[in-house]
């Protein structure tokens, strides 16, 4: 059977994160029905992320074993036809036997986004925290320098959470305002892997810096630490988007179909 993946994007505010659940309107199973439905066969979707409730998706990836062949080109067209709106697959292509969305992904790329004034905007509440301060931007992108490399990030883990281990490697980590729309602070972190609420803890720390909260200790001291409670706030997921996934598309790619 052909192995396909599918690009994903959604608005997650409605969704119980990506993963099935069995009290929970989830994207694998709106996706996975969507699938069946065109392929008349159950399909079992794998996917890279599972995504927390409420955190959305630019560009998540799943992939699928499939009883024919379809155009890649053709598959978004088919499938969208039969999903909701706030869910839509953006592209689709064909991939090797051995290739998985889960293990074969080489890193993803979030950003946290933060709206700032002296009252909240209904256009930004489903996909933006508010906050009404204004934090120095300046200070939490310099703070932020300490997150690139690989550390024990035990201090940035949700509490109870199962972890084999909390050392990940983090490409970089950016704190910047939106170029087009200065009371929009985005938060950008990089890396291969992340630990649960890991990137909402990383928002919410620089968050808590930038606005001079007293307690606070430096980023690389919170890393050393390795204390949850030196750490920032868990900022809530509907500023989170998965904007991007890095795989190897080349050698990804079934060239054979």
């Amino acid at each position: 059977m052909p192995r396909i993946l599918l690009v994903c994007e959604y608005d997650g505010t409605d969704f119980a994160g990506y993963q099935s659940q069995k009290n929970g309107r989830t994207v694998q199973d709106v996706l996975a029905k969507a699938c069946s439905g065109l392929y008349e066969k159950q399909i079992t979707l794998t996917g890279c992320s599972r995504t927390d409730a409420g955190v959305h998706a630019r560009c998540h990836l799943s992939h699928a074993d499939v009883p024919f062949f379809i155009p890649e080109e053709n598959v978004p067209l088919a499938l969208n036809s039969r999903l909701p709106g706030d869910l839509s697959v953006r592209r689709a292509m064909y991939v090797r036997d051995d290739f998985s969305a889960r293990t074969c992904v080489l890193g993803k790329r979030y950003v946290y986004r933060i709206y700032t004034g002296r009252t909240p905007s209904p256009l930004h509440a489903r996909y933006m925290y508010f906050c009404p301060h204004e934090p120095d931007v300046s200070l939490m992108n310099e703070e932020a320098k300490a997150f690139a490399g690989e550390h024990d990030f035990a201090a940035f883990c949700a509490v109870g959470s199962s972890q084999k281990t909390t050392v990940r490697r983090l490409t970089g980590v950016v704190a910047r305002r939106d170029a087009s729309q200065d009371n929009i602070i985005e938060i950008e972190v990089t890396g291969e892997a992340f630990l649960y609420n890991m990137v909402r803890i990383i928002a919410g720390t620089l968050l808590d810096l930038g606005i001079g909260r007293a307690d606070m200790l430096s980023v690389a001291d919170i890393i050393r630490s390795c204390d949850r409670q030196k750490a920032g706030r868990t900022l809530p997921a509907k500023g989170l988007t998965l904007e991007e996934v890095f795989f190897d598309e080349p050698s990804a790619r079934n060239y054979n179909i």
